[in-house]
């Protein structure tokens, strides 16, 4: 890395057009200005063409010229992420289950588009993944439905998700029968959630293993496609059900008390939020989608 010293003359030079002004811009004399670029060009090249009324750059010093913005930026982007103010510049890197992404990645687009100095990084995962990816410093934030006991995670709710039983528009589930002649589209997590709730919705049935499955897939997003189109019937979190785009293909049958999820927010424990997380769960917390408790 060069000299940032020279560096600073450098710039200097290049933005007010001349040694003179660069000096005095800096405190420094022309002298000391003129001795720090020489050093540049003894490095890189030609940097500057020297003329009575002028300066220009050459390519390499246009290179160099961009070079030393780019640090400027990374610069007041690491001071930001160790300010102690929260700030809506920088990188965030969150992971989060399916459902609750399907949600959630529309509103970070939302919000990055409002704030064009931040940029967001997003992952879908399943729990072990993401509590791995943020103990190992791959994402700063993730989202769990099991609040964790490992001490260097810190977790706080962030918000409650319901399981709904959808079945296609106009389908009958008013019987565990019903839900034998629609058949069930299975998911990674489809038994542990249809067992959780069915057995409100219709206690002492036989288990989910009993009715027929008439599909499966890992993509949660693709979980409501056969629903709608009449193929069998599904249990799926509120957030997922929310975001698909065909609404009136499908209906969620009332199945009394609900069985509801938290939402644990998790970062680690160590250190702080860098200031763009902080910013930007400040923002989601502050929808009544994300608002903790809500439901």
């Amino acid at each position: 890395m060069q000299n940032p010293i020279w560096l600073r003359s450098f710039v200097a030079v290049a933005e007010t057009g001349g040694f003179t002004r660069a000096a005095h811009q800096l405190d420094l004399t022309q002298a000391a200005v003129s001795q720090h670029v020489r050093h540049l060009e003894q490095a890189l090249g030609p940097l500057l063409v020297r003329r009575p009324r002028r300066i220009e750059l050459t390519p390499a010093g246009t290179a160099l010229l961009a070079y030393c913005r780019e640090i400027e930026r990374a610069d007041q982007r690491l001071r930001a992420s160790l300010s102690d103010k929260a700030t809506d510049e920088g990188e965030i890197g969150i992971i989060t289950p399916g459902s609750v992404g399907l949600a959630l990645y529309p509103i970070l687009l939302d919000i990055q588009r409002a704030h064009p100095g931040l940029s967001m990084r997003h992952r879908f995962a399943p729990d072990p993944e993401i509590l791995d990816a943020v103990l190992n410093k791959r994402y700063e934030l993730g989202l769990v439905t099991l609040k964790p006991d490992d001490p260097r995670l810190a977790a706080m709710p962030f918000a409650e998700e319901a399981l709904e039983l959808v079945v296609p528009a106009g389908a009958q589930a008013g019987s565990w029968e019903d839900l034998r002649q629609l058949g069930f589209i299975d998911h990674p997590d489809g038994p542990a959630m249809a067992t959780r709730l069915l057995s409100r919705r219709f206690p002492g049935n036989p288990g989910i293993r009993t009715l027929p499955s008439h599909g499966f897939t890992n993509q949660v997003a693709l979980i409501l496609d056969p629903v709608a189109l009449g193929l069998g019937f599904t249990v799926i979190p509120r957030h997922a059900r929310e975001s698909f785009a065909q609404p009136d293909a499908i209906q969620v049958v009332d199945c009394g008390d609900p069985v509801v999820d938290t939402l644990w927010l998790i970062h680690r424990a160590e250190w702080p939020m860098s200031a763009p997380a902080r910013w930007l769960v400040e923002q989601l917390l502050g929808l009544p989608r994300f608002r903790r408790g809500a439901r």
